[in-house]
């Protein structure tokens, strides 16, 4: 068991918990919970560690899948230390971070009806809420999105923050960083992608637009939306109407919305 907050494996942790310039390094990033240990690809796990008071109250196939990763029992001092949250869970993981390709965000795969369904991406620019980031990656995952593109300016996706919102769907969700939004949404043109700017300037409502076809909708920052350049590359504007005084909507619930539409266009 290992007990000191100054062990090496320990300080290894914390480091890739509160720097993002160590994830990057290591291509590695941290994850909480036995339910995201058990929704983690397995080849993907490096390091699994938890407490004693965890493995006393869990299943038997939880302790099943904590000793095929070997996991390391420490102390609950060492897991509070370890942990972003005020009150852990009891386990975690260091898990390798998967690199996907362009294509790979664009072809999504429709699990249901066995076949590769049009593309359904989000193109995020200068998001920088962390919750916000992984709200937008699970409810991408259950409206059907096959991918998500972020700009440079976006948080990172491997915050510990990032990684709770997204409850298991980083795992899932295919997705890109780019280092110029403006110069990918013209290449999602090239290939045949229509895209759809979230914008207060549009003149027709969101679902007014048909989204069976391929589609990218651009979300732009919490508070001052897409950049001109980026907004002015979208194939178009389009509209979420709003009542009473309300200036702008939150930018995870106007990607629930556009996306949500496209996937009920889908089923009709």
């Amino acid at each position: 068991m290992i007990t000191s907050t100054s062990n090496d494996r320990v300080r290894r942790v914390v480091t890739l918990v509160e720097k993002s310039k160590a994830r990057r390094e290591e291509k590695v990033y941290v994850i909480e919970g036995m339910k995201m240990l058990r929704e983690a690809p397995v080849l993907q796990v490096e390091e699994v560690y938890v407490t004693e008071r965890f493995v006393d109250g869990a299943s038997e196939d939880d302790k099943e899948i904590l000793w095929r990763y070997g996991a390391e029992t420490v102390s609950e001092e060492v897991m509070k230390k370890m942990s972003d949250t005020q009150t852990p869970q009891g386990v975690l993981a260091v898990i390798r971070q998967y690199e996907y390709t362009l294509e790979e965000v664009i072809e999504g795969y429709n699990q249901e009806c066995g076949e590769t369904a049009a593309a359904l991406l989000l193109v995020l620019e200068n998001i920088q809420d962390p919750g916000n980031l992984g709200t937008m990656l699970r409810s991408g995952e259950g409206a059907g999105v096959t991918g998500v593109i972020m700009g440079k300016g976006c948080a990172d996706i491997y915050n510990p923050k990032v990684i709770r919102s997204t409850m298991g769907s980083i795992f899932r969700m295919p997705f890109i960083y780019v280092d110029s939004v403006p110069d990918m949404v013209k290449e999602l043109k090239d290939k045949g992608i229509h895209t759809y700017a979230a914008h207060l300037k549009g003149e027709k409502n969101y679902d007014e637009f048909d989204y069976k076809q391929p589609t990218a909708f651009l979300i732009g920052n919490e508070g001052k939306g897409l950049t001109d350049e980026t907004a002015d590359a979208a194939e178009t504007y389009v509209l979420i109407p709003m009542k009473g005084e309300v200036e702008s909507m939150n930018a995870a619930t106007s990607s629930a919305i556009l996306t949500f539409e496209a996937s009920r266009q889908r089923r009709g």
